[in-house]
């Protein structure tokens, strides 16, 4: 049924009418139009209870316990099915290319997807089945070859080649389903539960870091379930996925998504409602009963159909898909868009150049063990043992960081975004550098602590900031009297373009961080990465502009 002005206008209905009405209008509709709206025709999330954001931060717990597992194992995995020193850079390469290419593509695409199920969940979804896909490649790659391949040397090529393809898998759906999980939070949130949506995400990326890690440092040989299987990445894999499988399916169900086209039909017909009366919030004209009556032509015009991932709306939609277009669009950002960019990517180049290689930090440095010995020396021994204790690091790491995302509510309005970023950088900086000097167990351990405070300052001040700058746009358009929405780019693409700076950190730290550790050992992880921190230090300082 189409929507007229006229049928906006009419006689208010009688009360019966309307309370039938309440009735059909139930689920994500009924929550979609019990929104406020601005004079521009941009309608605003109404606030949500706490309950329902800890469900929505649920997937950051699921997410990060599976990168605590590979950041433990990953390397310790494929050292131990053989794979050469020249292939190792490899590994790191494929995913991040792939990832920042499509990276905005995606972004884009759940900007206009069309699926009855919303814009962001269904890319959540899938993204969440190849994590559990790729996790299951490069942790039992191994064993699945060895049933089926007798020959030594055929099998060892055979299963170098499942890891490696799990290990790419894992890493492109992990790094690729951040985007849309900022995005849902933004789209389905005020600007004040965006704000207290991402100190739980830190918070429960912490608490899900630490147990992943925590599972990682265990002897899992030793129990009934390590007897039971071939290795004990069988267990680890098994526990991974059952607590990513329950994380992604509360996270689902957290929310209700308006679906595109219920969100545009529901602008339209929201600015035109709220003329007469002076832009009265929608509550207000439920009352009145305006809303109501009409709820059931928008439930009719648009007809649950197959998820359709590119919208048809209008041929501009289509083209805005292009990657050409995509690409001009990222360009044409405002300076402080590519400025947070350039930070973002200093932080995770020195995060990730430490994190990847931490655990092989500790075995080969620490311990002085050696992974290429044979798995019944002394020295691999020593080595494995480096690697636990490395997972304990790493544990500590994230309980700092689950510590740190409260912390920061306590600073912010004392020392502010800026005071933040800073400090976030400075102690990572600091405390990597002071490791690289002096690589004794203890105070390895102890230092720990300070990466939790990059981890937590990566995952809230840069996507906070992207809300800031996005609040000050909304606002700046409601002054000139715009509507909101219709031109510009969308929360999607602009978490994307944030995103994209995680692959290109990998692109570089695999070209040339792989080849530096090949010639001179672990050690100069940990080192690269204080200098290169200390350096987006300045970068935050002097750079990246802050939203009074």
């Amino acid at each position: 049924m189409t929507l007229t002005k006229e049928s906006f206008h009419r006689v208010p209905p009688p009360a019966s009418e309307v309370a039938k009405a309440d009735m059909d209008c139930t689920g994500e509709k009924e929550e979609a139009l019990g929104q406020s709206v601005l004079r521009t025709g941009a309608v605003v999330p109404g606030r949500r209870a706490v309950g329902r954001l800890v469900m929505h931060s649920m997937v950051m717990f699921g997410r990060e316990f599976c990168y605590a597992v590979e950041a433990a194992f990953v390397t310790p995995v494929l050292l131990s099915v053989g794979l050469p020193k020249n292939l190792y850079s490899l590994v790191w390469l494929i995913s991040p290319i792939l990832g920042f290419v499509l990276q905005p593509v995606v972004g884009s695409a759940s900007d206009h997807c069309t699926c009855i199920w919303g814009r962001r969940r269904p890319y959540i979804l899938g993204l969440g089945i190849i994590m559990l896909l790729g996790m299951a490649l490069y942790l039992n790659g191994d064993v699945m070859i060895s049933a089926f391949i007798d020959e030594n040397e055929k099998r060892r090529t055979w299963a170098i080649v499942i890891t490696m393809l799990g290990v790419v898998l894992f890493d492109f759906a992990a790094d690729f389903i951040d985007c849309p999980i900022k995005a849902y939070l933004f789209d389905v949130c005020c600007h004040q539960d965006k704000e207290k949506g991402l100190h739980y995400h830190a918070l429960f990326t912490g608490l899900g870091g630490a147990l992943g890690y925590l599972t990682g440092a265990m002897d899992w040989s030793q129990t009934v379930l390590g007897y039971s299987s071939a290795s004990e990445f069988q267990v680890i894999f098994l526990f991974a996925a059952l607590v990513f499988i329950i994380c992604l399916t509360v996270h689902l169900c957290s929310i209700p998504e308006v679906p595109l086209r219920y969100k545009n039909e529901e602008a339209k017909f929201l600015l035109e409602v709220t003329e007469p009366h002076k832009y009265s919030s929608t509550e207000d004209e439920i009352k009145n009963g305006y809303l109501k009556s009409t709820c059931t032509e928008i439930k009719a015009a648009a007809k649950p159909g197959k998820c359709t991932v590119v919208s048809q709306v209008s041929a501009e939609d289509q083209r805005q898909m292009t990657l050409k277009s995509l690409l001009k669009t990222l360009l044409s950002m405002p300076s402080h868009y590519r400025c947070l960019c350039v930070s973002h990517l200093f932080g995770w180049m020195a995060f990730l150049s430490n994190m990847l290689f931490f655990t092989d930090f500790m075995g080969q440095i620490v311990y002085q063990g050696n992974p290429y010995a044979p798995h019944n020396s002394t020295l691999y021994l020593t080595y494995k043992a480096g690697v636990e204790m490395g997972c304990w690091g790493l544990c500590i790491n994230a309980i700092s960081s689950s510590v740190y995302s409260y912390v920061q509510k306590v600073l912010l309005p004392y020392i502010g975004l800026k005071g933040l970023y800073f400090i976030g950088y400075l102690l990572f900086g600091l405390g990597t550098g002071l490791i690289g000097l002096f690589p004794n167990v203890y105070s390895t351990l102890a230092l720990c602590s300070l990466f939790g405070v990059m981890s937590s300052t990566l995952y809230t001040v840069p996507f906070h900031l992207i809300a800031e700058y996005h609040r000050e746009e909304e606002s700046l358009k409601l002054q000139d009297g715009e509507q909101t929405g219709e031109h510009g780019r969308g929360k999607g693409i602009d978490c994307a373009a944030l995103t994209c700076m995680v692959q290109l950190a990998q692109i570089i730290l695999g070209v040339g961080l792989g080849l530096l550790v090949s010639v001179a050992g672990s050690a100069v992880t940990v080192i690269s990465a204080s200098m290169v921190a200390l350096v987006g230090c300045c970068f935050v300082a002097f750079c990246v502009r802050y939203v009074e």
